[in-house]
């Protein structure tokens, strides 16, 4: 007897009793593979050590004052039990290697193992920013090569590398622009950043960080910005505005070549947020656009999923009108092919320059990795991936439509599918139910209740990585889904997840009051 994903299965006369399964209870707490794992803390014992450390011959301490005052009041493991600790826990965890992610493209997706080998080799892993230039030609010419792929892919004569994630990118896309407008002797009076409604709510942040007032762009019904509602908002106090495209409704933003050039006959600068370049690689250059600015997520666009906290690299392009104010550092050749690093702002071609982003160059990891996609798929390869995600998520919207709402109408999205709630109504199920009843069925959760917009937002992006197979199974899950929900199998929900590791939590408490600290709890009497 095989299953729907071709594997063999227990004849149904011998499969094993869910219900009783739940009722039996182990001496250890565990279930076979599925192992109760307890915090560091209360495995090991923080009054002895896990290793044998010599008394130190006596020195003088160079902390300045900086001392531990007390023990760090760690616990102490043998080997074996760090390494089992950890290795359950990874066991508890979801990962693009243990299935889909419906929020792929913005989050996780297949990261190449040749990117990751790439990035281990000799020269790469073990290089230091503070190295001499002469020693580390060969993570310059990575750098090198990758800004000459980014500016290519973009159509932009300027990039930015340093940045270590996207939104440290918009931090770099308006301090260019904030120098720009100084340079004009505007800074006082242009200090107005416009951001729709739909925006990523790091672009709002960004703009008030370095002291721009923020006006939004109202949301239409069909999920896009429209030139009457900017060009009502232009005037001479208007510094930038910040919109993404394809923007956080899944759309193309059909107006955005209009958009840029009212923007700029009013003097103002585009910022583009290319949290979604994902879609558009190889098929539209954002220079051509009128893009003054836009950060790439590397760890987006181009593998290595940034899940988890990181690493990221956001580097930023710009336009000619940005590019003199490019912070350093930045590569260039010299006249004898050696490549170099521009370090100081102020001199030579770096006059204009706002300054250091940060401390060094940016993430080399990053680069190698990107770049390893990027020859690997090439010109043509780059665009088919952004045709396949596109793809991927019409499939997708196309195949829920009779059963799940969109709120923008039966029409094509680009590599990311947007559901309503409407289609919950009266049912008792909420859209939080329906991700929750997900992790039962195997699947990490789509992104929801965002974009804001939408009430009760179901946002599915599958990724150019999944094939038909996986997508036919998160596609029949979520039908099955929609019509337990439907018929009212209300239990089915709000008691979900049943089968992780740990119940559904009082996510508002937690977020509300949350418990950083383990605290030893007290003996019993």
């Amino acid at each position: 007897m095989l299953s729907r994903q071709g594997r063999p299965t227990i004849p149904d006369a011998a499969a094993p009793d869910a219900a009783s399964a739940a009722e039996h209870h182990t001496f250890t707490g565990n279930r076979a593979l599925q192992q109760i794992e307890p915090l560091l803390f209360e495995i090991g014992s923080t009054e002895r050590c896990g290793v044998d450390l010599d008394e130190p011959a006596p020195f003088t301490a160079r902390l300045g004052g900086l001392e531990a005052a007390a023990p760090v009041d760690l616990p102490a493991l043998s080997e074996p039990e760090t390494m089992r600790h950890f290795v359950r826990l990874s066991q508890k965890n979801y990962g693009i290697d243990t299935g889909m992610f419906p929020l792929g493209s913005c989050t996780m997706k297949h990261n190449p193992r040749l990117n990751e080998r790439m990035a281990r080799l000799p020269g790469f892993a073990d290089v230091h920013p503070l190295q001499p230039v002469a020693t580390v030609q060969g993570a310059l010419a990575v750098m090198d090569q990758l800004a000459h792929w980014l500016l290519t892919l973009t159509g932009m004569p300027a990039v930015a590398l340093s940045p270590k994630a996207g939104a440290h990118g918009e931090l770099l896309g308006l301090m260019a622009i904030k120098a720009a407008i100084a340079a004009r002797g505007e800074g006082k009076t242009r200090d107005v950043v416009l951001v729709p409604e739909s925006a990523h709510g790091t672009n709002p942040a960004t703009a008030a960080l370095l002291g721009f007032r923020v006006k939004s762009v109202p949301a239409r019904a069909d999920g896009a910005v429209h030139l009457d509602d900017v060009a009502g908002l232009l005037g001479p106090d208007v510094a930038a505005i910040m919109l993404t495209n394809p923007n956080t409704c899944g759309l193309f933003e059909p107006q955005i070549v209009e958009i840029a050039a009212a923007l700029h006959a009013a003097g103002g600068y585009f910022y583009c947020d290319g949290a979604n370049f994902n879609a558009i690689v190889g098929k539209v250059r954002p220079g051509d656009l009128g893009v003054d600015a836009m950060h790439i997520n590397l760890h987006k666009t181009f593998s290595t999923p940034h899940g988890g906290g990181g690493p990221g690299a956001g580097p930023v392009v710009l336009s000619e009108r940005l590019a003199p104010f490019a912070p350093v550092p930045f590569v260039r050749k010299g006249a004898d092919g050696q490549l170099a690093l521009v370090e100081q702002a102020g001199e030579g071609s770096a006059a204009q320059a706002f300054g250091r982003l940060t401390a060094f160059h940016g993430q080399m990891g990053m680069y190698v990795r990107a770049l390893s996609f990027m020859l690997s798929h090439g010109g043509e390869g780059l665009r088919q991936a952004s045709e396949d995600a596109v793809l991927n998520a019409n499939y997708v919207r196309a195949s829920l439509a009779d059963l799940l709402t969109a709120p923008f109408g039966d029409r094509p999205c680009m590599h990311e599918a947007l559901f309503d709630d409407a289609w919950l109504k009266d049912t008792g199920v909420t859209t939080l139910d329906i991700a929750k009843a997900l992790i039962d069925e195997g699947f990490h959760p789509m992104t929801v209740y965002f974009p804001l917009v939408v009430h009760g937002a179901m946002l599915i992006e599958p990724t150019e990585s999944e094939s038909k197979v996986s997508l036919d199974l998160f596609i029949a899950a979520m039908r099955d889904l929609a019509m337990a929900a439907k018929r009212g199998d209300v239990a089915r929900f709000t008691g979900a997840p049943r089968h992780a590791p740990l119940r559904r939590l009082d996510e508002t408490r937690a977020a509300r009051q949350p418990v950083l600290r383990w605290t030893r709890p007290l003996p019993v009497a």
